[in-house]
């Protein structure tokens, strides 16, 4: 089966799509995009409000879709082949080049054909690609399977090191999809023995096999909001911890999940409890001693005896 498009690149190909086939019923449109057509549907009411700079009203891409079949009144210039200009050529090869040197971010063989046809297309004079690819540059193979079962939507079995605990294990994971930040790239998935979203660095990620089943997060892990990549590395220590509500505030502030439904609560006098991550011992200890007992660790009695001792510290020193 052909794995769909990821939204963006299908947003990018509707417009034409639509003008070559104007009039097309909304459910063969779907059927050939491999999407439901209250997807599709989604996809035309986002592509109502897009178009030309200025955005006024009759500058927005205008279709017709209210009776079951699609119309194209105005492509706003989807309709024909870009032209990059010089500026907008340079910082497409800029970021591809970063590309690059991310590891396992992209097929590193289709970036490099990607800059090759954009200098040709604009005559680059200064070539992007340093150095053609060679025995040493090909891209790794366990980055490769993990990207294409991110694209076919196909579950992972990994071996993982996790540096902070010192150990690697074995898991299986449903993928939602790929993050970069800080030179690293990480796989976003649903982990099968957590039972919750993880990122797991690419660089850690030892061996990677696809399986054939496929990928089935729950809805409600891939809808949740992201939350930074700290806040679901699997390297990094968590406790659990009791929020006093005076102090709900941290919950936008620091990378704190909460651990029951905010809006469910019946009594909203009561503590939340919530998972904290945190980088190291003493930071989490400094945390903690801020907030004078109304944010509790509840789930490691070596550290709330740590909290109290410093608590018990300073007041002795008042005395």
């Amino acid at each position: 089966m052909t794995p769909r498009p990821d939204r963006l690149s299908r947003l990018l190909a509707l417009v034409p799509y639509f003008a070559t086939r104007d009039g097309i019923a909304l459910d063969q449109a779907a059927r050939d995009l491999g999407i439901t057509q209250a997807q599709l549907t989604k996809d035309l009411e986002l592509l109502f409000v897009c178009g030309l700079p200025g955005y006024f009203p009759h500058q927005l891409i205008d279709l017709q879709f209210e009776h079951g079949f699609v119309d194209v009144i105005f492509t706003a210039g989807m309709d024909r082949p870009l032209r990059l200009t010089s500026a907008e050529a340079s910082t497409m090869l800029v970021a591809l080049q970063a590309l690059l040197d991310l590891p396992g971010a992209v097929d590193q063989e289709a970036a490099r054909r990607a800059i090759a046809k954009i200098e040709a297309a604009v005559g680059s004079s200064d070539t992007a690609v340093r150095t053609p690819a060679g025995p040493g540059e090909s891209d790794n193979p366990t980055y490769t399977t993990i990207r294409d079962a991110v694209t076919a939507r196909r579950a992972l079995r990994i071996r993982y090191y996790s540096a902070t605990r010192d150990n690697v294990s074995e898991r299986v994971v449903d993928p939602i999809g790929l993050q970069t930040m800080d030179n690293h790239t990480y796989l976003e998935a649903w982990c099968r023995v957590s039972e919750g979203v993880r990122l797991f660095r690419f660089d850690r990620v030892e061996e990677a096999e696809k399986l054939d089943d496929a990928a089935a997060p729950p809805e409600e892990a891939k809808a949740q909001p992201q939350y930074a990549v700290l806040s679901e590395n699997p390297d990094l220590p968590s406790v659990e911890i009791e929020i006093d509500p005076s102090e709900l505030w941290i919950l936008d502030y620091y990378l704190v999940e909460p651990l029951e439904s905010l809006e469910e609560r019946v009594d909203r006098g009561a503590p939340v409890r919530a998972r904290l991550v945190y980088g190291s011992p003493e930071w989490l200890l400094r945390f903690l001693l801020g907030f004078g007992g109304r944010v509790r660790v509840i789930s490691d009695v070596a550290i709330a005896d740590s909290v109290n001792s410093a608590a018990a510290t300073a007041r002795a020193r008042y005395t």
